[in-house]
């Protein structure tokens, strides 16, 4: 059989893991990326369950993560004197985590991290600043697909193109012939992550959180000795309309009106925020997006297939890297046990990936309500609850209701698969 070419669009987490996975069965990979070069930025991120036995799978792969580790230790919700509520901390247990993760790790890192695994594999290789224009592939989805690029890359054919670039993928659109809003599901909330100048934790490597009324969450952890990370999620209660299509009309007006846009929401929220605000306006490393869950009908089409948050976003549940690593383990997977037979392979992850999927993919329905609350007296019934239920340690009792990401790893077998190299 000729070796298989394929085309991965996306070299965020979920597209340099395809990649490792893919060039293992033999398969040679070309990676594209929009933006010019690898992104280093974004916020910290979990490894969990069976995200953490992919990790465990890959030689080296654990120790990096563990070297680049988030030095946080621990959260607590606290009042707007910055004096906690009590402190939820890891359990200490890689195989069953609690809010705090035992790896804990910041985007940018991880990210880095797979793509040195990977760019120098003779099957793998990276072109930034590169995108799809258009593709073609037969309604029957025999022979390859044909790839017209937007940006001087050579028109090529591929036996495989798989989607990494996201909830919003532009990739899934084509390749299932829908909108680019098809397929997702509001979570009725946004986000933003950035770094501002300044230690506001004061030496502590416990991070903090306030939630003010509205649903507008804002935590501050441990980053570099100078620097403070900061986590913003706005919440909004379900009425039936579009509650973040403001936040997406400012973002499509470019950073600086998203920033105002921000910074407008968090007025009067007292603590920190106004040192966050301004530290918000100055950082090079902003980022905001809306948070969903993609609920694709199918995991390909054709010679065509969805990894990671292009196929199945999760949403609220902590769970996006640890299905992104599951998804491309077990789509080189399939494809490296089913050899000469692309379409079998392609069967096989769809069988594999959706019971985990669905199981990672539920959202406890008072999980917004117990992060950012929409009334004063809500606000005050959480942090009295939380600090009872850290303070008597029932919190291990409780986490195993707060959705797949606490679930002990073993409940997620993944199949053993054999690899070319």
């Amino acid at each position: 059989m000729t070796q298989l070419k394929v085309l991965v669009v996306g070299a965020s987490i979920a597209g340099p893991s395809t990649a490792y996975w893919l060039a293992k069965t033999g398969a040679h990979v070309t990676v594209i990326e929009r933006f010019p070069q690898l992104r280093t930025g974004g916020q910290a991120i979990d490894i969990r369950t069976a995200g953490v036995t992919v990790m465990q799978k890959i030689p080296g792969l654990e120790a990096a993560v563990s070297a680049k580790k988030s030095p946080l230790e621990g959260i607590s919700f606290v009042r707007k004197n910055g004096q906690p509520y009590g402190v939820l901390r890891s359990t200490g247990n890689p195989e069953q985590q609690s809010l705090v993760s035992e790896y804990e790790v910041f985007r940018g890192d991880l990210n880095r991290i797979l793509f040195d695994m990977t760019k120098d594999n003779p099957n793998v290789q990276y072109i930034f600043g590169e995108q799809i224009a258009s593709m073609q592939q037969s309604e029957s989805g025999e022979g390859p697909i044909k790839v017209e690029f937007a940006n001087g890359s050579a028109t090529s054919d591929y036996d495989l193109v798989v989607a990494c670039d996201g909830a919003t993928s532009r990739t899934r659109a084509m390749g299932l012939a829908c909108a680019v809003r098809d397929h997702i599901t509001p979570h009725n909330l946004w986000a933003a992550y950035f770094s501002v100048q300044g230690d506001l934790l004061n030496g502590s490597k416990i991070g903090q959180a306030l939630t003010a009324p509205g649903g507008r969450f804002l935590s501050i952890g441990p980053d570099q000795p100078s620097k403070t990370l900061v986590t913003l999620m706005a919440i909004y209660p379900k009425d039936g309309s579009d509650v973040t299509l403001p936040f997406r009309e400012a973002a499509k007006q470019g950073d600086d009106a998203l920033r105002r846009f921000v910074a407008h929401h968090y007025k009067d929220v007292g603590w920190v925020t106004e040192k966050v605000m301004q530290g918000m306006m100055e950082t090079d490393d902003f980022y905001a997006s809306e948070i969903v869950q993609v609920r694709s009908p199918t995991l390909y089409k054709g010679r065509f297939a969805l990894v990671g948050d292009a196929g199945y976003a999760p949403g609220f549940t902590g769970f996006g890297t640890s299905l992104a690593m599951t998804g491309a383990y077990v789509l080189a997977g399939e494809i490296g046990k089913h050899k000469g037979d692309l379409a079998a392979g392609l069967k096989g992850y769809e069988e594999q990936m959706r019971p985990i999927i669905t199981e990672m993919q539920k959202v406890p329905p008072f999980l917004p309500g117990i992060v950012a609350p929409q009334s004063a007296w809500a606000i005050w019934l959480r942090n009295h609850i939380f600090a009872f239920i850290t303070w008597t340690g029932i919190i291990e009792f409780a986490q195993k209701y707060l959705g797949g990401a606490f679930t002990n790893s073993s409940q997620y077998p993944l199949p053993e698969y054999q690899w070319v190299s």
